[in-house]
C-alpha cells in the first residue's frame, strides 16, 4: 500500500475521531478527501504515511497535529456576499425592522471560514447605514466564530489576494470597502474591521459565553453533520437568539424535522427563519 493511502481501519477510526471532535460525518468512501487534505500535513509532522499520521492524531498528547488535522478537514472555500438573497433580505427586510431599536445590534456568522461572510454581512450594514443615515446610532457588532485557529488568524488580518477577491466581491465594493496591503494585496478598510471581531468556538460546544443575537448565520454548515447534531446545534442557536431574531442557514438545508422552534419566512426570493 503506497504511504499516501489509508486502510480501512484507519479511515474508520478517523471518521469516529472527526465526528467526536467537530461532528463531520464522513461518508463511507471519502478517503480521497482525507487524503487530499492530510497528504500535505506528513512532511511537516514527519511522518512516513497516512495511517501513521491517524494513528498521531488519535493520542490525546499530540496537540499540534491534532489542531492542523482540525484545520484541514474544516477549511472551506467561500464567496463573498454567497447566494446574494441573504445579503438582499438582510438591507431590504431585516435591518429596517431592527433600525430603531435602542441597544446595539448583534449579528453571528457562526462559520466565518475566511472571513468572507462576516465582513459581507458588515458591509451590507454600512451599505443600508449610507442610505439611511442615523440608522443603528446604538451601532452593529458582527461576531464570527469559527473552529479554525488558522483562518481566524486570517480573517482578523483581513488581507486578500485576487483570486479570492474575485469570488463574489464587485469592482465598486472593492473600491469603497478596501485599500491596499501587503504584497500586492488589498486589505478591508478599517470602517469595515471594527465592526467584526472573531472567536474560535466549536459547535458542539456551549454557547453560554456568546450572548445573545438579533440574527444569527448559521449557511452551509449543517451538511456536514448527523440528523441529530444538526438538531442540536439549532437548538443551542434558537436559545441566543432575541425574541423574533432570524436564522438564516444555506441554500439546500432546512429545519424540516429538525426544530419547530421557527417560522418560515418565503421571501422573493430566499428563505428566512425567524424565532417564535
Amino acid at each position: 500500500m503506497s504511504a499516501r493511502q489509508l486502510d480501512d481501519r484507519s479511515y474508520h477510526q478517523f471518521r469516529t475521531f472527526l465526528e467526536q471532535q467537530c461532528g463531520i460525518v464522513l461518508g463511507e468512501n471519502k478517503q480521497y478527501l482525507v487524503k487530499s487534505r492530510l497528504a500535505p500535513l506528513m512532511s511537516k509532522f514527519d511522518v512516513n504515511s497516512l495511517s501513521e499520521l491517524v494513528t498521531r492524531t488519535l493520542s490525546p498528547v499530540e496537540r499540534q497535529l491534532r489542531a492542523a488535522v482540525i484545520d484541514a478537514m474544516t477549511t472551506n472555500e467561500t464567496l463573498w456576499f454567497r447566494d446574494d438573497y441573504p445579503f438582499k433580505l438582510l438591507q431590504n427586510k431585516l435591518l429596517p425592522d431592527l433600525a430603531n431599536r435602542k441597544t446595539p445590534i448583534k449579528i453571528w456568522s457562526a462559520a466565518s471560514s475566511s472571513g468572507q461572510e462576516p465582513y459581507s454581512i458588515a458591509m451590507s450594514v454600512l451599505e443600508y447605514q449610507q442610505r439611511n443615515p442615523g440608522a443603528f446610532m446604538r451601532g452593529v457588532q458582527v461576531i464570527g466564530t469559527d473552529i479554525s485557529t488558522t483562518m481566524l488568524e486570517h480573517c482578523k488580518y483581513g488581507h486578500y489576494d485576487s483570486l479570492a477577491l474575485a469570488r463574489g466581491l464587485s469592482e465598486e465594493r472593492k473600491r469603497q470597502f478596501f485599500e491596499n496591503g501587503d504584497n500586492g494585496m488589498l486589505k478591508v478598510k478599517d470602517e469595515v474591521k471594527k465592526m467584526v471581531s472573531f472567536r474560535p468556538l466549536n459547535l458542539l460546544s456551549s454557547y453560554s459565553l456568546m450572548g445573545r443575537f438579533d440574527i444569527v448565520f448559521c449557511r452551509n454548515v449543517l451538511i456536514y453533520f448527523s440528523v441529530e447534531i444538526k438538531a442540536q446545534i439549532i437548538s443551542q442557536i434558537h436559545g441566543t437568539l432575541n425574541n423574533d431574531g432570524y436564522l438564516f442557514l444555506g441554500a439546500s438545508e432546512s429545519l424540516s424535522g429538525l426544530n419547530d422552534n421557527f417560522n418560515m419566512l418565503r421571501c422573493n426570493p430566499g428563505i428566512v427563519y425567524q424565532k417564535k
